[in-house]
């Protein structure tokens, strides 16, 4: 019993001397150490995610927030310069929200002696027929972007310049009407060659002032009225089968696309007598074949300088009205002198129309970024052009032509080619120019609000180095503006020394 007694008693004693109790004592130091380790290794994950997370979703939202801005500029640019619109409700029936266009070209197509042709033709038939018409003028309609009106039995009816203000809507009602007669001749002669009745279409245009609206909850397009509506009835009803027939109003706004022949005056109610003009064909210089029905590469680009002038207006009204007011130097006045001069030195360069057509939307295009943000302005002017060019009928070819053409504004950027040349250059003739001072002086307001200070001798001091290094690229440019931009140079280096007497 001793010996048992004394072998159960060596746990007991071992564990009860110094040297276990000093082990225990480290093991729980240790885990409680790696337990501290590790929540504190925890705690941090955490922390260091969460920041990501939040870092991740700044960013986002930033880059969120600047493309809504970019598509909000967008948006006001095409749509802000548009004519005003009124709402106003009649007790007892929906609200009307009406639009007030002070120039929209209305067309009417209608069926000749449709009503003989129903008497006689299958029901079916009939319908038939007419769906087959009017698809394919919807399509035609879709195309040059004009809007489909309505409907009504035998009669088509549509009109441009609507929803969205343009200049070219006559233009391209006129190209609408040229489409569906060939298609309608082309059926004819398909009807013909199976000895089949075909139908002839007469068609009738006039411009003028619309109210344009939605009336009842459940319309989905818009309806039009007014004179100008009536008008365009008139010149259909009047017209003669095959042919346009079109107004003096009309006539005024694309004679210079296409051959009229004068028809003499129809008189209308309240309004007078009223010229009308049938439309021949296209220019020759404009069209692609004899019969001038075919409209060719010129006369797309002499449209998109129509289209030019709407962008200019929508823009320049951006500029003047948005720009923030401590943009002293690079505001709309500044845009409207690049636009000016681009096309004084192109000329003098000798560049072709389209040309000119791409250097004059860079210019207009190249500073808009100062709308959203004041740095990085030029990739943000792309991401703008990139969307409202595109909306006034710009080629992918031509949208990135432009892009490349703003590119070369930045300051460091080197011109490689004629038109990038002629671009830096407009953008910096104002080196040259009488009121360079003026501008200079404007120039370092805007800097001095956005990018720290700089004192008026370092200022002139950096512009009297970038005068030093500066050449301009194109003979035209150096022509006008190189002896003045010399004269301008003896100020800066006058001015440097008064400043270093003042010191």
């Amino acid at each position: 019993m001793n010996e048992l007694a004394t072998i159960f008693s060596y746990p007991v004693i071992l564990i009860g001397s110094p040297i276990v109790l000093h082990m225990a004592l480290s093991i729980s130091t240790l885990m409680l150490f790696l337990l501290l380790w590790g929540l504190s290794f925890l705690l941090a994950w955490f922390i260091i995610r969460r920041n990501f997370y939040r870092r991740v979703e700044h960013e986002v939202n930033e880059r969120l927030d600047q493309a809504m801005k970019v598509k909000e500029k967008s948006i006001r640019i095409r749509t802000g310069f548009d004519t005003e619109s009124v709402s106003h409700s009649i007790d007892g029936t929906p609200k009307m929200i009406s639009r007030k266009y002070k120039s929209v070209t209305v067309l009417f197509a209608d069926i000749q002696g449709f009503t003989k042709i129903v008497e006689h033709l299958n029901p079916e038939k009939l319908i038939d027929e007419l769906d087959r018409f009017f698809l394919q003028f919807d399509m035609l309609v879709e195309k040059y972007r004009i809007e489909k009106i309505k409907t009504i039995g035998d009669a088509y009816m549509a009109a441009g310049g609507l929803p969205e203000k343009n200049s070219t809507h006559a233009i391209e009602v006129v190209l609408v009407a040229f489409e569906i007669q060939k298609y309608m001749l082309k059926l004819q002669e398909e009807q013909r060659h199976e000895h089949e009745d075909f139908w002839e279409l007469r068609i009738g245009i006039h411009t003028g002032p619309v109210i344009s609206g939605k009336v009842g909850r459940n319309k989905a397009s818009p309806d039009i009225w007014g004179d100008t509506v009536n008008i365009a009835s008139r010149m259909e009803s009047s017209g003669v089968a095959g042919e346009i027939n079109i107004t003096g109003a009309t006539y005024q706004q694309v004679k210079d696309f296409f051959i009229c022949e004068y028809r003499g005056k129809m008189p209308i109610k309240y309004k007078g007598e009223i010229d009308m003009y049938f439309i021949r064909g296209i220019i020759p210089e404009l069209s692609e074949e004899e019969m001038g029905k075919e409209p060719n590469a010129l006369f797309a680009i002499r449209l998109q300088q129509i289209r030019f002038n709407d962008l200019e207006e929508a823009v320049l009204e951006r500029l003047s009205h948005d720009l923030p007011k401590n943009i002293y130097y690079h505001n709309y006045k500044h845009t409207q002198d690049v636009v000016t001069q681009v096309e004084i030195i192109a000329r003098g360069e000798g560049v072709t129309e389209e040309e000119l057509l791409l250097l004059k939307t860079a210019a207009l295009m190249h500073d808009t970024g100062f709308l959203i943000s004041y740095d990085d302005h030029e990739a943000k002017s792309i991401e703008l052009s990139r969307d409202i060019l595109t909306r006034f009928h710009y080629s992918s070819n031509q949208i990135n032509q432009i892009i490349q053409l703003i590119e070369v504004t930045k300051p460091k950027a080197k011109p490689t080619n004629k038109l990038q040349a002629i671009l830096k250059d407009a953008d910096l003739d104002y080196l040259g120019r009488l009121d360079f001072i003026h501008l200079s002086d404007n120039l370092y307001k805007e800097l001095m609000e956005f990018n720290g200070k700089m004192t008026p001798h370092e200022w002139t001091k950096k512009q009297f180095d970038f005068f030093s290094k500066h050449r301009y690229h194109t003979k035209t440019a150096r022509k006008m503006r190189q002896i003045n931009k010399e004269k301008q140079m003896e100020k800066l280096r006058e001015m440097m020394e008064i400043h270093l007497m003042e010191q």
